[in-house]
Formats: C-alpha cells, sequence, structure tokens
C-alpha cells in the first residue's frame, strides 16, 4: 500500500504586505458574469538559485492559465527585469504592455535546508501592492508551494478561494477494453505528482474524499466480494466499512465526515442507507419498488439528492436527511443520473442522457435553471472543485482507447484534458489542503 506524508507546510502572514503602502486595488474580477475575458497578469520567474524560481513560476502561471480567468504575459514582452522583489517595480514598464497585475517573488534555502518562498502581488495601474505573503517547506514540496501561491492570487483577483491546492482520486485504467484493469491512483489536481493506491489486481469503483479530511471512502470487488473501504491518505491505513453483497455503488461521506451514505440492493430493489461509521449502525432512507442511488450530501447537511427511476426512467429527486420530503426536481428530455450537490449549496451537477449523447450539466436545488455544460459520446461522473467554480468528469470518445478526465467552469467554456498516464475515469476533488 502507497503511503503518502502530508506534506507541514509553515505559512506565515509577514511583514511583506505591511512594508508598503496597500489600498483596494483597482483590478478586480467578476466571477459571476458568465463568460469572464481572462486578466493579462505578469507572472516573473522568481529570484533563485538555478532554475528552481522558473519552474515554480511556471507551475503558478499555468494554475492561472488553466482556471481560464487569467492570461499569463508571455515573458519576452516583459520591459523591466525583476532583480529585488521587495522593491516596488517600475509600474509604467508594466503598464504598457497591459499587464494589469504583476506577480514578483523570491526562493531562498535556510540554514536548516528548507526552501523559504516569498511572492508579492501588484496593481500596475493604482500602482500599489495587493498582497504578499511567505512560506516555508521542504525542498521537494516545490510544486505546492506554487500551487498555495496561486491560490493566494486567485482569491486575491477574485475574492473567492481558489482550487490549485488540491488533489484528484481516480480509478487509472490500463490493459485492451476486454481486459481492462483498474486501480485507485491520486495525483495533484494538474495532473502531476500521480501515485497508485490500490494494486491492479481487484476491480475499484467510485473513489469519494471525505470533506474535512485526507481520507477517501471507494468499492472493491477484491476476492469478488463487494465492501466498501477507508483509506488513510496520510498512513495507508484501510479498513473494511463493510460487506455487502447487494452494493451497487457510490458511497459518499456526509458534510461531517461522520456517516456514508450509500444504495444497497436487495431482491431487485435498490434504496438508499446511512451509516455511523463510528457504531457501523446503518439506517433506511428510502423504501421503494425502485432503483434508488447516487446519494449525495447538501453541504449543510440537511438535504439529499439522489437518482432514481421510480417515475418510470432515472431522473433526480431531492429528500431530507431522515429521508422527508422526497420530491422530484428534473423534468427535462432524457435520462439523469450520478447527481452532487455543489460546495458552495446553489446547484447540483449532473450526468445527462438524451438523444444519442451524454453531458453534463447544472441545475438549481429546485430543478431550475438546468444548463448543460459539456456533451458528446459519453460524459459522466462530475465532480466539484472545493470553490464551487469547477467541474471535472471524465470522457470517452466514440472509438477511443480509453476514457480521460476533463474539466470545464460552470460557463461552460475552458473546457480542458487533465493529462494522465493512461486511462483514467470517475475522477473525485478533494478539499483544499492544509
Amino acid at each position: 500500500m502507497f503511503r503518502r506524508t502530508l506534506l507541514r507546510l509553515l505559512v506565515v502572514l509577514t511583514g511583506l504586505a505591511a512594508s508598503l503602502p496597500q489600498a483596494w486595488a483597482l483590478v478586480e474580477i467578476n466571477i459571476n458574469k458568465g463568460n469572464v475575458e481572462p486578466l493579462p497578469i505578469a507572472v516573473t520567474d522568481f529570484i533563485a538559485a538555478g532554475d528552481l524560481g522558473q519552474r515554480i513560476t511556471d507551475v503558478i502561471a499555468a494554475d492561472l492559465k488553466r482556471s481560464g480567468l487569467f492570461a499569463p504575459i508571455n515573458k519576452q514582452a516583459f520591459i523591466e527585469k525583476i532583480s529585488n522583489p521587495n522593491q516596488a517595480p517600475r509600474f509604467d514598464d508594466w503598464k504598457v504592455i497591459n499587464a494589469q497585475a504583476l506577480v514578483t517573488g523570491r526562493v531562498t534555502q535556510e540554514g536548516d535546508g528548507r526552501l523559504r518562498a516569498e511572492f508579492r502581488l501588484w496593481d500596475t495601474f493604482a500602482g500599489k501592492q495587493i498582497t504578499g505573503q511567505q512560506f516555508y517547506t521542504q525542498p521537494e514540496n516545490w510544486r505546492r508551494v506554487a500551487h498555495i501561491i496561486a491560490d493566494a492570487i486567485y482569491e486575491s483577483l477574485t475574492g473567492e478561494k481558489g482550487y490549485f491546492d488540491t488533489r484528484i482520486v481516480y480509478v487509472a485504467e490500463s490493459g485492451p477494453k476486454t481486459a481492462r484493469k483498474r486501480q485507485l491512483a491520486i495525483m495533484d489536481q494538474d495532473g502531476f505528482n500521480a501515485r497508485a493506491l490500490t494494486n491492479a489486481n481487484e476491480l475499484v469503483l467510485t473513489p469519494r474524499f471525505s470533506p474535512n479530511r485526507q481520507e477517501i471512502t471507494y468499492m472493491s470487488f477484491e476476492g469478488n466480494q463487494p465492501r466498501v473501504y477507508l483509506l488513510q491518505l496520510e498512513t495507508g491505513q484501510r479498513e473494511v466499512v463493510g460487506n455487502f453483497p447487494g452494493m451497487t455503488f457510490s458511497p459518499r461521506f456526509s458534510p461531517d465526515g461522520q456517516k456514508v451514505i450509500m444504495s444497497l440492493q436487495q431482491e431487485g430493489n435498490s434504496n438508499i442507507y446511512t451509516m455511523d461509521l463510528r457504531s457501523r449502525t446503518t439506517t433506511r432512507l428510502t423504501s421503494t419498488a425502485a432503483i434508488d442511488t447516487s446519494p449525495s450530501y447538501s453541504p449543510d447537511g440537511t438535504q439529499i439528492v439522489f437518482e432514481s427511476d421510480r417515475g418510470g426512467r432515472p431522473q433526480l429527486y431531492v429528500m431530507g436527511a431522515d429521508g422527508s420530503n422526497q420530491r422530484r426536481i428534473s423534468f427535462g428530455d432524457g435520462s439523469y443520473s450520478t447527481p452532487v450537490w455543489s460546495p458552495r449549496g446553489d446547484l447540483i451537477a449532473f450526468t445527462k442522457q438524451s438523444g444519442g449523447k451524454f453531458s453534463i450539466g447544472v441545475m438549481k436545488t429546485d430543478g431550475s435553471g438546468e444548463r448543460i455544460l459539456t456533451s458528446g459520446f459519453h460524459n459522466e461522473g462530475p465532480t466539484w472543485a472545493p470553490n464551487g467554480r469547477v467541474l471535472m468528469f471524465f470522457r470517452q470518445a466514440a472509438g477511443a482507447g480509453g476514457p480521460q478526465i476533463y474539466s470545464i467552469d460552470l460557463s461552460g467554456y475552458n473546457e480542458q484534458v487533465v493529462q494522465t498516464k493512461g486511462f483514467a475515469s470517475d475522477p473525485a476533488w478533494s478539499p483544499l489542503l492544509e
């Protein structure tokens, strides 16, 4: 079992921001407008020995660009060469190339071997510093420092938390289609640092992250026995939640991480149950002659969205956390499945099958305002970024060898593939790391 040690980063908010005048930035991005025109931003190479500063800068710029909200300016257009990131830049040199925001920084190695990474974010047109921070970590964790800095920039310019310092757990697939092997794997949200979590000798399905711990739940058919497992990513410790001969799929955590919710199949019917992870007691929430599956909690834990064919074909339903007040919310053409409640609480993402296509869409929690973000031969399994602004899903193209993971923002623009070594499906997004 792969063992991953969580990074221990000491985040220090220092006097960097106080050393120069602060002001409300003139630069801001309204991310509620739909399709946002990307903000031109200059990310300069951090001052550092060797190429480490450039590598950190490249990760920051790639994160910002991938969000679709920022347009990093080509470094060849830079006029001023930053030699001291603690000094105010020549703002006119950056305004002339239309850099509305500017990032400068430095990376040094402390006497104890740790890296110290510091950065400043400037509003070039206001001629002011927006923010400045510094971080300490071990040298091997330099990529994570870059993601944290990108998050800080994102938050400063949008007013909302970023999502770059996160990970994705997914099903890595390999081998021919007729003998496909599947194992759990984990990677950074940009596709780097991918590592296996299980071996390829067991069938695994539906990995899901805990909302508040570095812990996942998933289904395994090891030894041809369907079981739900909990896996601690810090230690690699694995434990069986329970043996469920009639298990279908989709175990998910409750918002407090104390329960899992899942569907159990008995005598041809599938109903939704919760299990308390401390006492291992189960509670039945639905009781129908239909197939009720794919439950997902609202972020406040008071409601559950799920899929049911009780009306003749799969549609989306919402009920109270105790199973009360079950009501249908989807009424469009086609079939709906894999609903996932947004971390913001305002939307539900879903897969829709209609007209020979599979689509990823969102709707309000009462079923109104349905919007299709992307359609294709086979799209499935949406998962939310922790800030509720971006979705990942997996796609199998017609005639393609295997599935790939994609991301798309809520506007339906900025769709892009997440590079993985082999085929990949069923992604699940982690909360922000700590």
